[in-house]
């Protein structure tokens, strides 16, 4: 197997059309041409994450969250990314993220979230013109939950240290919208089509001022995306059947929870 197969596997589901302008989804580092055997699935590209590729033999690492969001004007050791360009290249591992090209799938980050949360009757937030993609879902829920209880139940199924949420007042929840990662940019779209709840990663502190009686969760970026993991592996398997697929044993998380 070779890296652009790899690649190919991937893009079936998430072709690059489908990624937001401004984002850089596709091959970050490396040769289409080069074997690969073994592959080590991801969300964030760190210097750890380059480290454990080389010690369990992986000749790739497929991501969710690019590592290069701007050009590099020079490559050597003074950022994270450089060292992590420097370092994948030297011992030959190939570098691919699928970001945007992936949430705005269908069967993508977002219809994993909806899985996740039960949600049927999908739509797409905001379509992509000609395509059948898009940014965010909304859905239904099979029957309506108390605002504190499906609360409850989203912190659980998405191991949610803290939830940030807006104010429950008793309200039932049946109608709900989300975007997995930065979503906050929906929320208009999520208000107009008559959401009950709007979920996502972040929301900006003023958002909570202008939800309009919606209720607002938020997740936290890394908790509403780590499926994407389970979801990029079960893409690559598919396709490639005879390539070893790992999963990193790193949580790449930034923000700590202080519990104490």
């Amino acid at each position: 197997m070779k890296v652009k197969h790899i690649i190919a596997a991937v893009e079936k589901v998430a072709p690059l059309r489908f990624q937001d302008e401004w984002d850089n989804s596709g091959l970050q580092v490396g040769f289409l041409n080069n074997e690969v055997s073994k592959v080590l699935v991801c969300l964030d590209i760190t210097e750890a994450i380059v480290n454990e590729a080389e010690e369990k033999g992986c000749e790739m690492i497929v991501s969710h969250h690019p590592l290069l969001f701007k050009a590099l004007k020079e490559v050597s050791d003074f950022t994270y990314q450089q060292r992590c360009v420097v370092k994948a290249l030297a011992k030959g591992i190939a570098v691919y993220s699928a970001h945007t090209s992936l949430d705005n799938a269908k069967g993508g980050v977002n219809h994993k979230i909806a899985q996740l949360i039960g949600l049927e009757n999908l739509q797409w937030l905001q379509p992509k013109d000609g395509e059948d993609a898009g940014s965010g879902l909304i859905g239904t829920l099979p029957e309506p939950e108390r605002d504190s209880d499906f609360l409850r139940r989203l912190k659980q199924s998405f191991g949610v240290e803290c939830l940030r949420h807006s104010e429950c007042n008793g309200k039932q929840i049946k109608t709900v919208a989300l975007c997995g990662g930065a979503g906050a940019f929906l929320m208009r779209d999520a208000l107009r089509k008559g959401a009950d709840c709007f979920i996502t990663g972040e929301f900006h502190y003023h958002d909570y001022f202008e939800n309009d009686g919606m209720l607002l969760a938020e997740l936290g970026h890394y908790q509403s995306e780590k499926f994407t993991v389970d979801l990029l592996c079960d893409l690559i398997a598919a396709a490639c059947p005879d390539t070893d697929i790992i999963k990193t044993s790193l949580n790449t998380n930034p923000i700590c929870y202080d519990a104490r």
